[in-house]
């Protein structure tokens, strides 16, 4: 039998910020990807269709690696991570980018080291010091500055959605990094798509379009991304660094999501990058430094 990767997530462990950082990359192209399908995809079917096709594949990787199954007492941990980063975090963005787009959804992205560690705190016990929520907080003012700012740009629905969207994504990062440090990031996302693969799969059929062809190969491809490494890869490394590394400090690297997404955004969208979304993805960024040195109590 395979073993998980317990053993290399010690709180602390300098692997933890490179797992981080991958799995951060990696999830800047999330929401570029998902607005480029959502152009030709129901919101509702993008985001059930993807979670089948990650389910999928994680049922494979979990019988080709011959992974334990998780204990009883681990199975609510996983059902609320399946609810923030499966169907949640998901659905609530697709809907948001109807609305929105994608690089004004991502700059709500600084947002989510924030919720992320406040949930570390609830469910993870962690207890950063006072200038680490600082740090956190006047990033997390500066997104929701430039949210502001936008004037009529500004979609109060889209803006509702994003904002839902991190308060889940937050809760499922937390509870998964947790979880982590017992089965060990593969097993938690994997259980976690594989717990949803059932009901993911009936929504997949209820929600299915009559006519399928009309997708193009972008959206075709857009979907394969979600799918493979928002749903999948990315939270391999994303929760071994959590666990690793500690779920506030770690957290605070999504501060730079913004950064690589806008620049995504830019090139494959065409979408503009405005001077102050690059001032403020700046400003963000300068947070994360000082908010990582106080993570630790």
């Amino acid at each position: 039998m395979v073993t998980n990767e317990v053993s290399e997530t010690r709180p602390g462990g300098r692997s933890g910020w490179l797992s981080g950082l991958i799995g951060v990359v990696i999830f800047s192209g999330s929401l570029p990807a998902t607005r480029i399908a959502v152009q030709e995809i129901d919101p509702f079917f993008l985001t059930f269709l993807r979670a089948s096709l990650a389910g999928g594949l994680a049922l494979a990787l979990v019988l080709f690696c011959r992974q334990q199954r998780p204990r009883a007492q681990q199975c609510l941990s996983l059902i609320i991570v399946a609810l923030g980063v499966v169907v949640g975090f998901p659905l609530l963005t697709a809907m948001a980018l109807q609305h929105v787009t994608s690089a004004h959804s991502i700059v709500f992205l600084g947002l989510l080291p924030m919720a992320t560690a406040t949930f570390g705190v609830v469910r993870g016990g962690e207890r950063p010091r006072l200038a680490f929520w600082l740090f956190s907080a006047i990033g997390s003012l500066l997104v929701m500055g430039f949210a502001l700012s936008q004037g009529s740009t500004v979609s109060f629905t889209g803006d509702l959605l994003m904002l839902a969207a991190v308060v889940v994504c937050g809760l499922g990062y937390a509870e998964g990094a947790v979880l982590s440090r017992e089965l060990g990031g593969l097993q938690v996302i994997c259980w976690a798509l594989i717990l949803s693969l059932p009901l993911m799969l009936l929504a997949t059929y209820a929600t299915m379009p009559e006519n399928m062809a009309v997708i193009s190969l972008q959206g075709w491809a857009a979907l394969g991304y979600v799918s493979l490494f928002s749903m999948l890869i990315g939270f391999i490394f994303w929760y071994r660094g959590l666990a690793a590394g500690g779920i506030a400090a770690v957290g605070q690297l999504q501060l730079l999501q913004p950064f690589f997404g806008l620049g995504l955004s830019a090139t494959l969208l065409s979408e503009t990058v405005s001077p102050l979304m690059l001032l403020v993805t700046l400003g963000v960024i300068l947070c994360v430094i000082g908010s990582r040195r106080y993570a630790q109590v």
